[in-house]
């Protein structure tokens, strides 16, 4: 009788770690499911280097399937220091180009130093700040990193957090 008990508990702790190993297993398995696979991570990151723009030059990219206004300031645009990124001694726009109202790409008009929203007439200025019409906000800033004279977008460095954190 002694050895039928310790077969018996012997079987349960034999299924029990069976049953341990293959929920751990499971588990990791779904975990691997749910994380993003590599081309989407890296398609979340886009490095634009800054190096070669002149004063005064809009630069337009896609990042996330949303296009990315660079803006870089020459002495007659107005500064802001809560909204400007600062690059070797550069001031620059970085926002998402998309009107805050509706979802518009807005133009840049240069002679006016303006962005403009064709759907329903809303301004915003060189830094992005909504300035006349219906947008109830500035231009969003995607999340960005500085190194040396690249932009990494879809990263938060040091200065975007300092950024959301006075808005």
């Amino acid at each position: 009788m002694a050895t039928s008990e310790s077969r018996r508990s012997f079987m349960g702790v034999a299924f029990g770690t069976v049953a341990a190993v293959g929920g751990a297993f499971s588990l990791v398995a779904m975990k691997k499911t749910w994380d993003p696979l590599p081309s989407v991570k890296a398609a979340g990151f886009t490095t634009v280097d800054l190096s070669g723009m002149q004063a005064g030059e809009l630069r337009t990219i896609e990042w996330r399937k949303k296009p990315i206004f660079i803006l870089k300031k020459d002495a007659n645009m107005a500064k802001d220091p809560k909204r400007d990124v600062v690059v070797d001694n550069a001031a620059y726009t970085v926002v998402i180009g998309l009107c805050t109202h509706l979802g518009c790409i807005p133009a840049y008009h240069p002679s006016e130093q303006i962005f403009k929203c064709a759907c329903h007439g809303g301004e915003f200025d060189t830094s992005g700040k909504n300035i006349f019409g219906p947008p109830p906000r500035p231009l969003d800033i995607p999340p960005f990193k500085i190194e040396g004279t690249k932009l990494v977008l879809g990263e938060e460095g040091p200065e975007y957090k300092q950024m959301t954190k006075e808005a």
